[in-house]
């Protein structure tokens, strides 16, 4: 008997704060070419995947980015564990989760803490704890605790989870990285990083041009975010006709 392994097909989506805004300028693009059996994001990344998940367009996922109350997810408050307020995020991890509820598989990332173990959490069983968690920047924002464990931004051990997206069964993927610079490859280098095999067939797409400093990463700009989106177009659309998936 010929048995026909299931082919899965995921969509990555990389931690990159405010930089990944560039994903949706990509997807905008990719929407057309391909229908991702599976979805995993870290940090920011994992925002942009729930909202894709449940359906959200690119037009509603723009409008997201633009909206200036993105301005006040990053506020300074000096806590124990960083510098940045915890309330921002989680108004923000409960509005979408009130908004939007995934209908195509999706998956976030956080790590444990003291641990540091990265755990994948699925659709069924996210919460707007861990919508929260999976973009709680350390040393920024403080951990978040949940059933009595304290979690961080899943970015901190895998800014393009791909590892993730392997352990659940994907066989091929499209990966979107915004963390493509030479500070963030080097740091890569030489953290505990959670690594996938290398088994797995992966369409890599990174901004051609730099997005901007750190600084532009944690402070929302308008003309930024717009140009971050244009850009995501414009590189998806270089290598639109090699994705057949």
């Amino acid at each position: 008997m010929l048995l026909l392994r299931l082919m899965i097909n995921a969509l990555v989506l990389s931690a990159g704060g405010l930089w990944a805004a560039w994903e949706v300028g990509v997807w905008k693009v990719l929407r057309e070419r391909f229908r991702p059996d599976l979805i995993v994001g870290a940090s920011a990344g994992s925002w942009n995947g729930w909202a894709i998940a449940a359906g959200c367009t690119p037009e509603e996922l723009e409008s997201e980015w633009l909206d200036p109350r993105m301005a006040g997810l990053m506020q300074f408050g000096l806590h124990s564990t960083g510098f940045l307020r915890a309330a921002p995020i989680h108004e923000k991890a409960r509005e979408l989760f009130a908004r939007f509820r995934p209908r195509t598989p999706f998956a976030l990332t956080m790590v444990e803490l003291p641990s540091l173990r990265s755990r994948i959490v699925r659709e069924c069983e996210i919460t707007p704890l861990h919508l929260a968690a999976s973009a709680a920047i350390p040393f920024g924002f403080p951990p978040v605790k949940i059933d009595g464990h304290y979690y961080i931004d899943g970015g901190f051990r895998a800014g393009l989870p791909l590892w993730a997206a392997e352990e659940l069964g994907a066989t091929r993927a499209v990966a979107l990285n915004v963390l493509n610079t030479v500070e963030f490859r080097v740091l890569g280098r030489i953290m505990w990083k959670k690594r996938a095999s290398g088994t797995m067939p992966v369409t890599l797409l990174e901004p051609s041009e730099r997005l901007g400093s750190l600084h532009d990463a944690m402070h929302w700009n308008s003309t930024n975010i717009r140009n971050w989106i244009a850009l995501g177009e414009r590189d998806a659309n270089r290598i639109a006709s090699s994705i057949t998936m």
